[in-house]
C-alpha cells in the first residue's frame, strides 16, 4: 500500500520590500512521504521570495512533469517555473522551453556547489534561467518551524529573507549564481 501524502496548512504573510509585495496567502503545502521537514519548509521560502496571486505549489516529487511550484497565466501558460535541487540539464533545458522564466534553487551546501562547477558552464545559455542558492544552513534552521498547521511571517530587503513563527526567527540570505 503506498503512502499518501501528508497536507501541511500555513498562513503566510509577506512583507517583500524588494518587490514592493505585500500579501497574505493561505496555503496547502502536500509533503511527499520522502520528502523531509527541511526541504518543504525551503519550498516555502521559495515560495515566498516568488510570491504571486498566481503562483502555486505543484504535485512536485510525485510528478515528473511538474516543478515544485509555477505561476501560471489564466489561459494555462507556465510563466514562472521553479524547481528545487540539483536536477539534470535535460529537465532544465525542458523547463526553459515550457515557461517564460525559470528558477532554480539549489540547497545542499557542498553538493550544490560541486553541482553548480559542473554545470553553471552549460546552463548559461539558457536566457530565461535563473539560478539562487540558499545556504547550507538554511533548511537545518527552518525545519523546527514545521507544524500541521503554521503562522509565518516573512520579510525580504535587500535580498535576505526572515522567517517568524512567533517563537523561532531565521534569516536566510539567497545567493544568486545565475541572473536572468
Amino acid at each position: 500500500m503506498a503512502l499518501k501524502a501528508t497536507i501541511f496548512k500555513a498562513e503566510l504573510q509577506i512583507s517583500d520590500m524588494d518587490r514592493n509585495y505585500y500579501a497574505a496567502h493561505s496555503l496547502t503545502i502536500a509533503r511527499h512521504p520522502s520528502e523531509t521537514d527541511e526541504r518543504m519548509m525551503l519550498r516555502l521560502l521559495a515560495f515566498a521570495l516568488s510570491a504571486d496571486e498566481q503562483l502555486s505549489f505543484t504535485r512536485g516529487i510525485s510528478s515528473d512533469d511538474e516543478p515544485d511550484l509555477w505561476q501560471q497565466s489564466l489561459s494555462g501558460e507556465i510563466e514562472h517555473w521553479i524547481e528545487l535541487g540539483q536536477p539534470d540539464e535535460k529537465r532544465i533545458r525542458k523547463a526553459c522551453g515550457r515557461a517564460h522564466r525559470v528558477t532554480l534553487h539549489p540547497y545542499s551546501g557542498s553538493s550544490a556547489d560541486i553541482w553548480w562547477s559542473q554545470n553553471s558552464d552549460r546552463l548559461q545559455r539558457f536566457d530565461n534561467l535563473e539560478v539562487i542558492a540558499f545556504p547550507a544552513e538554511a533548511g537545518p534552521a527552518l525545519a523546527p518551524m514545521t507544524r500541521r498547521n503554521m503562522q509565518l511571517q516573512c520579510n525580504i530587503q535587500d535580498g535576505e529573507a526572515w522567517l517568524s513563527d512567533g517563537e523561532i526567527d531565521v534569516t536566510v540570505r539567497p545567493e544568486a549564481w545565475k541572473a536572468v
